[in-house]
This record gives structure tokens, sequence and C-alpha cells, in this order.
């Protein structure tokens, strides 16, 4: 691999096209001082990426574009093309030549790459050459001043020569980015941490939320599997019953058909009452009027949800984004910015006086040239000696003063910056002790608003407990009352159907039977089938007082029935057949209690079923067999169902009593509500409180915080300013003592020559004043550019600090600015939420007053049918008495044939009513009811009980948030993806430290490979360049090899120097070769580019030189600018640049050839 050519089109002084052929070996390009051979090597580093304006000899990278002359006017462009062979294959890619272009325009300012004609980016050049020994740095290529440059580097620049010819960059590279990486890391890190620690704090109450509603779930699916069971169980009993009422239907047709001309009328009436009194259905009344009590609850417990959502919404628009930290952010990066752009002008107003000072020291020298070629054409030698010694004596007793007077002022200057940077360390210090106890004082404000938070969750939580006792306080109360208006409703339609409001004046009356027991609980059913008809007579004193009220009832037209105290009555004697319903019937009157004595002697409530209870009332005529249910089987007679609601006045007290003892637990619950409220507001204004005086105090905190950057980036520039003058100052006094020391020299020998000094004083006198002039001009000059350094010195470091917090400060505002966006599209959400749940809480209440509205109407549709099916049930009951009377011969017959058809339309019709609500409430058909198993019931429990202790259940829990468990559910699903997400990124950050370890070692073991072999060579080519002299390479910090630097020994013979700047010219630049060649030799390169490297070389170091490129002549090509006839002589092809005045640079090129 190897340079095949170069072209260039108005490239700095190569303003036509210009191309150059380069051959393996060595290439020497000379020419005249200013006909642009240096341009050469400049357009060799510029088209392979050099990005400084100072690597190509320039101000600004416009300055490569020619610029124009008096024959020529300026271009727009300039364009550079590097040809390269790889015929070896050394770079990867497929062609044998690779042209590498680059074009700058003067309109943009932008620079193009382009790879065989493809453009592409400044890395992939870089990269494509990179692993050729070609790099960023360029140190193959050697410019003018860069000898002197290698010496004078930190030993870490000198690192990165010997990283880069090793190929180390790219492995720096691997590492910055996998440095930037886990950098980015942390980031991501702790904002998952800050998002997954406000998961964690909203998951704990929807936990709670979410159990209840999946609590409230398992009980409605379990009541509902419950009711689907038991209605199964129920529509198979009535179809068993409907078929069996059948088959005796059909036993007895032929029998009804003889009696069927006798009985056609009565039965007729009989059928035509029973199908009013079926019609009146107050069954589904009863189930509209519950279905519209349950929707009222629904409605008002969706109501409070929504007032508490409305109230949740309000809670968070409440919380704002603290704008302080962001206003007072913004505020410092305008003031960071303005800053940077005043120093930033400041370093372009430095530039023309740079240019101007860089014109003078040119200036000077030509006039010191001029100067020193009239001293030799003048003076003669003899004479000359003494003149210039008297010369250079009062040229070094006027430096003498000058540096005692430029001491002076250096000592003034530091004392002032030792006074200045107390003060600042004193303001540094303060101001940290007041960041200190702003920071102490942080804790208190943190606990603070912990505490708040805590009591207004605390709050919040008593809020919650009290609404759910006072609205269960409340259920309570409207079920006790709806109860005992339903018993009070019930009692007073008993009196009335009993006549006891007819009979109330008559002396002896003691009331109504149902006023006067009381009924053990559950019991009701039982005593009311036992009582029978007597379960709403009046009772009387005695048989007098019964005889008047049976008259009364006559003359009144009214029906009634009366029971007598005090009458005999027989009480059969009967084995236990079941369960005696006396014992749990009580009476605080005596005569009652006796009459209960026999009217329940005979009644048992026979355990089982019907059938069983239908077996004792045949087996014991005796015998009055009832069932829990409400059935009663007697020889008299049978009636299947309840036959009235067994209400008692012991009940309806009981049920009052229950309606006040809520009603005053429903005030207390209000109260302890109202008072809970008031906690609450209290615990969210000290929260709101709280958290104000906590961001007041984050304020105060970064302010004092920017304030200590402020003075300490203040600090750190005298100290830089501090560093500079000392330094100045040393070199100073180090340069008095050496011209003290030749002043003292001088004047001793210059009695020696004072009479040679007055023969040629008068030839010289002029000449010397032209000197003592120059070297004025030239002192004024030399401090005009020491005080330009240390101002450029001071203005950069003041800039590199700039930049560093102004980069910190806008990473601060992108992460504010993304949280105050977050807030802001949080609160629009909440207004539409808001707007959403108050719209949505209307329309809740205007359907809650449309169901109340219509539960009014049912409950009074309900009464109303009540009254219709008591008449007509008087009607029925009238009819059936005339039918008895009419068939009593056959009363055998007709009873069975009665209770056959009783039992089936009984059956038939429960049948249908049962099977409509199985499908208007549970949408299923009565083959899947009846197919339905019965769930895993507790153990001692039957599913009736089960499915009142669901019902109390439900009751009990109250409203419940339906959406709790999918939000839980949703955010559980987020909590763990969020976790995953923080495993992912602490895998990662394990992996990337993984990966900087594994580069660190590869970088410590490729650099301290070429650096071994750096060192040996170095020893080597310098033992060949200094004859007899020593030289090596140390590393400053040899137990970190990842930072350490390189610094240079070199003594040659006869010399015991400890520094480097103490060697001549000749020294430097050979020592700075020996380097530089140890590099080429231990990593080779391609090829290498040295302009004008061996100016400073005399002839015999020169010959050593040139025997060290005789020896890289087979190893690399070499492309040399030069001024040395010498090194021309060596040159395997030599290449001439000339420019005409006026004209721009033009190549000749010869082909050297060896004549033997």
């Amino acid at each position: 691999m190897f340079l095949k050519s170069l072209t260039l089109k108005g490239f700095k002084s190569f303003a036509e096209t210009t191309t150059l052929e380069f051959e393996p070996g060595v290439t020497v390009v000379v020419g005249p001082n200013g006909s642009g051979k240096s341009n050469i090597v400049d357009a060799v580093a510029w088209v392979l990426g050099a990005q400084g304006p100072r690597t190509v000899r320039s101000s600004k990278m416009e300055d490569v574009i020619f610029a124009g002359s008096t024959k020529r006017p300026a271009l727009g462009r300039a364009e550079v093309s590097l040809t390269i062979d790889n015929s070896s294959g050394i770079l990867p890619i497929e062609f044998t030549e690779v042209t590498v272009t680059r074009t700058l325009f003067r309109s943009s300012g932008e620079s193009e790459y382009a790879i065989n004609g493809v453009p592409c980016r400044l890395l992939d050049v870089q990269e494509l050459l990179s692993d050729s020994g070609v790099g960023r740095q360029q140190h193959v290529i050697v410019s003018q001043g860069q000898l002197d440059a290698v010496l004078n580097a930190r030993p870490e620049d000198r690192r990165m020569i010997i990283e880069e010819a090793a190929g180390v960059l790219k492995y720096r590279r691997r590492k910055e980015k996998a440095e930037r990486r886990l950098e980015s890391t942390e980031g991501n890190l702790l904002r998952l941490q800050d998002l997954l620690r406000e998961v964690r704090r909203q998951l704990r109450p929807l936990e709670r939320q979410a159990d209840a509603a999946r609590r409230h779930g398992d009980l409605v699916a379990e009541l509902a599997a419950l009711r689907l069971h038991l209605a199964g169980r129920e529509i198979a009993s009535l179809r068993a019953r409907s078929e069996h009422g059948a088959q005796a239907r059909t036993s007895l047709a032929a029998r009804e058909a003889e009696l069927k001309a006798t009985l056609t009328h009565l039965d007729t009436s009989v059928m035509t009452a029973e199908s009013s009194l079926s019609a009146t259905d107050s069954a589904g009344l009863s189930d509209a009027v519950g279905r519209l009590e349950a929707l009222r609850e629904r409605a008002r417990g969706l109501a409070a949800l929504l007032a508490e959502r409305a109230r949740s919404v309000e809670r968070d628009r409440s919380v704002t984004v603290d704008r302080n930290l962001i206003a007072a952010l913004e505020a410092e990066s305008s003031a960071l910015t303005n800053e940077l752009r005043e120093i930033d002008l400041a370093g372009e107003a430095r530039a023309p006086q740079a240019d101007e000072l860089a014109a003078a020291e040119q200036a000077l020298l030509a006039e010191r040239a001029e100067v020193e070629g009239q001293w030799a054409d003048g003076v003669d030698t003899g004479v000359s000696a003494a003149a210039e010694m008297r010369g250079e004596l009062s040229a070094m007793r006027t430096s003498v003063d000058r540096g005692r007077t430029e001491s002076a002022r250096l000592e003034s200057r530091l004392s002032a910056l030792h006074e200045r940077a107390e003060r600042l360390d004193a303001d540094a210090a303060r101001l940290r002790a007041e960041l200190e106890d702003a920071a102490r004082t942080e804790q208190p404000f943190v606990t603070a608003v912990d505490e708040a938070e805590r009591r207004h969750r605390a709050a919040e939580a008593d809020v919650s407990s009290i609404e759910t006792h006072r609205r269960r306080a409340e259920a309570d109360r409207e079920a006790w009352t709806a109860r005992a208006d339903a018993l009070a409703l019930a009692l007073d339609e008993t009196r009335t159907r009993a006549g006891a409001e007819r009979l109330a004046d008559l002396d002896g009356v003691v009331g109504t039977l149902l006023e006067l027991v009381e009924v053990e609980p559950g019991w009701e059913p039982a005593f009311a089938a036992a009582a029978g008809d007597s379960l709403a007579a009046v009772v009387v004193a005695d048989a007098n007082t019964a005889r008047r009220a049976i008259a009364r009832l006559k003359e009144t037209r009214h029906p009634g029935a009366v029971i007598a105290l005090g009458v005999q009555r027989e009480t059969p004697g009967l084995p236990l057949l079941g369960e005696p319903v006396r014992p749990h019937v009580r009476s605080a009157h005596a005569g009652v209690e006796a009459l209960l004595d026999v009217m329940l002697a005979a009644a048992v409530v026979v355990p089982g079923g019907w059938q069983e209870a239908l077996d004792v009332a045949l087996a014991y005529p005796g015998a009055v067999a009832v069932t829990s249910e409400g059935d009663r089987f007697s020889a008299a007679g049978s009636r299947v169902g309840a036959s009235g609601p067994g209400v008692t006045r012991a009940a309806l007290d009981e049920a009052r009593a229950r309606a006040a003892d809520a009603a005053t637990a429903l005030e207390a619950a209000e109260g302890r509500l109202a008072a809970a409220q008031v906690e609450l507001e209290a615990a969210t204004g000290n929260e709101a409180e709280a958290a104000r005086a906590l961001d007041a105090n984050d304020g105060r905190l970064a302010a004092l915080g920017t304030e200590v950057q402020h003075v300490d980036s203040e600090r750190r520039d005298v100290s830089i300013e501090a560093s500079t003058v000392a330094a100045h100052q040393a070199e100073l006094a180090e340069r008095l003592e050496r011209e003290s020391a030749r002043v003292v020299e001088l004047e001793e020998s210059l009695t020696a020559l004072a009479a040679e000094e007055a023969a040629g004083a008068a030839r010289v006198e002029g000449i010397r004043s032209a000197r003592r002039r120059l070297e004025e001009r030239s002192d004024a000059v030399a401090a005009l550019r020491r005080d330009l350094e240390v101002h450029a010195a001071q203005h950069e470091a003041r800039r590199a600090e700039l930049a560093r917090r102004l980069t910190e400060v806008d990473e601060r505002l992108a992460r504010h600015a993304s949280e105050r966006a977050e807030a802001e599209q949080h609160r629009i959400h909440l207004d539409q939420l808001a707007l959403h749940t108050g719209r949505l809480a209307a329309f809740v209440q205007d359907r809650l007053a449309v169901v109340e509205s219509e539960l009014a109407r049912v409950r009074e549709r309900r009464r109303q049918q009540s009254e219709a099916a008591r008449a007509a049930s008087e009607r029925l009951e009238s009819l059936r008495r005339e039918r008895s009377d009419a068939t009593r011969g056959l009363e055998e017959v007709r009873e069975r044939s009665r209770r056959a058809e009783l039992e089936e339309a009984e059956a038939r019709m429960r049948l249908e009513a049962a099977v409509e609500t199985l499908r208007r409430e549970q949408d299923c058909e009565p083959e899947t009811a009846m197919a339905a198993e019965c769930p895993e019931l507790p153990a001692g429990t039957s599913p009736p009980n089960r499915v009142r202790e669901l019902e109390r259940e439900l009751r009990l829990m109250g409203p419940i948030n339906p959406l709790a468990l999918e939000e839980y559910e949703q955010l559980q699903e987020r909590h763990t993806f969020l976790e995953g997400q923080l495993d992912d990124i602490k895998s990662s950050r394990r992996e990337l430290a993984k990966v900087i370890k594994a580069v660190d070692r590869e970088i410590v073991d490729v650099f301290a490979a070429a650096y071994a072999d750096v060192a040996d060579n170095f020893v080597k080519l310098f033992e060949t360049l200094f004859p007899g002299g020593s030289g090596r390479l140390t590393l400053t910090e040899p137990d970190s090899l990842l930072d350490t630097g390189i610094e240079v020994e070199a003594r040659p013979v006869g010399k015991n120097v400890r520094k480097l700047s103490l060697l001549s010219g000749g020294e430097r630049s050979l020592t700075a070769l020996a380097f530089l060649f140890a590099v080429f030799r231990s990593r080779p390169s391609p090829f290498y580019l040295m302009d004008e490297v061996e100016a400073a070389l005399d002839d015999v170091n020169l010959h050593r030189f040139l025997e060290l490129v005789h020896e890289f002549r087979d190893e690399a090509q070499l492309l040399v600018v030069t001024h040395q006839k010498r090194t021309m002589e060596a040159a395997d092809c030599l290449y001439g640049v000339t420019m005409q005045p006026g004209g721009s640079s033009r190549v000749i090129s010869e082909r050297v050839t060896v004549v033997a």
C-alpha cells in the first residue's frame, strides 16, 4: 500500500488543477520559500480529515481555498483527491485503488467527503484508514515545527502518538462509546426507579379496592350459581308435581264425567274465580319493587362513587409542577450562553492583533538579518569583537533592567492574584457553609412532607371507612323502615280482614291474634299454617262477647272471624310426630296462652317435604301437619303455600326499634364523617404547606449551588493566571541570573578590548544604534506576545468551564422540560376526566329521580293489586263453600278431584313463574338450570341459608369500585414491566462494565507491547543518531498503564542535561526524529510525510538523518519537503514547486536516475 497520486484544485496556492504522481521509495519536494511546497503536505493532511485550521497552517478553515492574486481572482472551493494503491488489500475495501476526496465550499463553509467518487462521512474515511496505521492524529505527517512540539508536548500527548500507531484509538472509541451508554443507563435507571416507586405507591390502595371488587365478584358469581341451582331444583320439583297431578286427574276423569252435569255450573264458577285469582300476579310487582329498589341503591352508590372520583380528580388537578427552578435554570443558561458569546467575540477580536504581531515579528527578523549583514560587512574581525561585546553588554544591561522592572510588575500582579484568591476562598467557604446548613435543613422538610402525606392518607382512610359505615347504617335504616312499613301494612290488612275496626268499641275485645302473639324468627310460616283462618281472627274475652261481636259483624255485613277465650276445648292426644309448633309461639296474655295451647296442640312441623307431612296427616286424622314453607295437611283438608305473611305485633315493634337504632347510628356516622372531612381538609392544607416549604428550600439549595459554582470557576481562573504568572516569573528570574552573570563577564573582558574598540567605534556607531533600536523593538514585541498568550490561556480556561456548566444546565433543563410536558398532558387528561365525571354524575342523578318515581308508582299498583287479590280470594272461597254443600254426598271424589286439579294448576303456575323468572333474571333455559350443579358449600350450610348469607354479605360490602380490578391488573402489569426493564438496565450496566474492563485490558496489552517496542527502538536509534550518547523513554505512571504519559530522556555525549529545552536546536530535532522513527519502526505505516524536518541539522547530523531515511526506504514510502541539497540527492523522484509573481504554484517533476 502506498500513495499513488495527489490532485489539488484551488487548494491554497494551487489555483489550477495540479497532479503529483508518487512511486514507492523517497519522493523529495523542493522549491524556494513561499512557492507552496509545504502546501502539498498540508493537502495530504487535509484530505485525510484534518479538522483544526492550525493543522494546515491556517487561522480558519476557509483559508485553504485559493484567495486570489493580482492576476487571478479568488476561487469558490478547494478540492483535494488522494489516490492510494491498495493492491496489498490492507484497506478493508474491494478496490485495488482507493481515491479519497475532500471538497470545501467558501459559501457554506462545509466539507464534503467521497471515497471513489461516492459521497461519505468523515467517520467513514477515518475508519477506512484506521487499521492501516493512519489515524486521526496523523502521526505519519511531520510538518514544520512538529519536531519541537513532540519534545515540548505533554507526556500524555506523546502517549497518543504511540497509541495511534499501535491502533489503540479504536479501543478508546469503543470504551468511550460504552461509557456514554453506561452514563445514559444511569439516567434511565434513576427514571425507572422513580416510576417504580410511584407505581408501588399507587398499587397498594388500588390493591385493596381490587380485592374488594374481586371478593364482590366472587360473591355475586357464587350467588348466581346458587340461585341457578335452586331455580333448577325448584323447576324439577314443580315438573314432577305437575306430572303427578296430571296422572291423578286422568284417573279421576271417568268419575268426574258422571258428576259433570251436576257440577258444571259450579266448576265453571270456581275455575273463573281461580283464573281471576291466578291472573292477579302480585309476585311480579313485588319483583319489580325489588328490582327498582336495587336499581335505586346502585344509582345512589354510583353517585357516591362519582362524587369521590370528582374529588380525586380535583386533588390531582391541584398538583402543579414547580416552575421556579426551571426559570432559574433557564436564566442561568442564558447568562452562560451570553458569557460564552462574549469570550468568543473577544477571541475573534484578538485574532487581528495576533496577525499584526506575527507580521511585526517577521519584519523584525528581516531587519535583524539586514543589520547583521551590515555588521558583518562593516566591522573587521579584530575591531568588531570589542564593539560587539560592548553592544552585547549594553543590550544585556538594558535587558536586565527591563527584566527587573517586569519582575517587580509580575510580583505585584502575583500578590494581587493571591489576595483575590484568598477573598474567593473565603466566599466559597461561606457559601459552602450556607449550602451545608440548607442541606441539613432539607431532611426536616422532607420528614414534614412525608408526615403530612401520611396524615392525609390516614384522613382519607378514615373518611372512606366512616363513609362505608354511614352507607351501611343508611341501608340498615331504610331496610328496617321498609320492613316496618310492610309489617304495619300487613297487620292493618289483617285487622281489616278480621273486622277489628268494626269491633274496636265493644267491651271484651282483646285484639287480633297476630297482635297478641310473638313468634320465634323462622317459625312464622309454620305458625301461620297451623293457625289457619284463626290467624286473622279477633280474640274476645268470653263467649258472650263473641256473640255480640258476631252480631255486630252481621249487622254491618262485614266479614270477620272471632275467637273466644275461656271456652273449653278437647286436646287430642297424639304421639310425637315432629317438632311441635306451640313452644315457639308465646303471648303476654294468659288467656291467649291457654288458647294457643288448645289451638296448636295438634300442630307439628314434619321434617322433610310436603310428602312426609301429607303422610302424617293421612295416618293421624287428628293431627295438623305443617312444613317450614307454610304447607298445611289435616283430615279436614290441605293447603299448599303460605296463607299469609305471619305478621305479629312483636315483629313490627322489633322492626321499628331496629329502624330507630339504625337512624341513631346513621346520625352518629354522619357526625363522625363531618369531623373526618374537616380533618381531611386540614391534612390536605398541611400537606400543601409542607410541599411549598420543601420547594422553597430546594430553590435556595439550587441558588447556593449556582453561586458556589460561579465562585469555584472564578477561583480556577485566578489559579490558572497565578500559575502562568509564577511560571513566567521563574523563567524571568532564571534569565536575569544568566544575563547578570554575562554582564559581569563582559565587563571584565571589555577592558582588554578597549583599544580595538576605539579604532572601529566611528564606523560601527550607526550600526550599533540600529541594532539597539532593533533590540528594543524586539523586546517590546516579545512582551506583547507573552501578554497575548497569557490572555488567550485565561480565556480558553474560562470558556471550557462555561461550556461544562452550560452542558449541565441544559441537561437539567431537558429533564425538567420533559416533566413539565408530562404534567401538562396529565392536567389536560384530568380536565377531560372531570368534565366526563360531572356529566355522568348529572345523568345518574336524573336516572335516580326516575327510578324513585317509578318505585312509588309500582308500590301503589302492588297495593291495589293486593286488594283485588283479596276480593277475588274471598269470592273463590264463597263459591267453594257453595259447591261443597251441593256435593256433600260425593265429598271424597270431589275432594280428590279438586286436590289433583289444584296441585296441577298450582304446579303449572309456579313452574311458569319460575321459568319466566329464570329467563328474565338469569337469561337461562330450564334444562340448563336443572343440569347446574350445586357449588361447594361450607360445612353445615344449606343452599337457601347460603343464599341468605351471601345476600347479607353483599349488602354489608356496600358500593364498590367496579373498575378497580381492571385498573389494578393494568397497574400490576405496568409494575411487572417496569421491574423487568429495571432488571434489564441493571444487567446492561453490568455487561457494559465488563466490556469497559475488557477494553481496558486490551488497551493495556496493546499499549504495553507497543511501548516496549518503541522504547527499545528509541534506545537504538538514539545511539545511532548520537554516537556515545544515551537516551530512553520512561513512563510517568508505570502502575497505571491506562493513563500514564511518556517522558523522553536525552543525554548527548559530553552533556549532562536534565531538561530537553537545554538541548541545541539540532539536538532537539534529532531527539524528536529518534522518537518518531522509533514509533515508525515499531508500528510501521505505509507512508510518511516530512516537511523540512532536517532544516536545523548540520552536515554530520544531516548525514545521520539521511542514513536513517535510507534504512526506511524499503520499509515505507517517504515524501520529504526540503531545502537541503544532500536530501535532494537521496530522492528517487524529485518535484520542484515554483510560483510566478501574481500567479499560483506549479509543479515540475524529475525522475532521479542513479549513474554507476
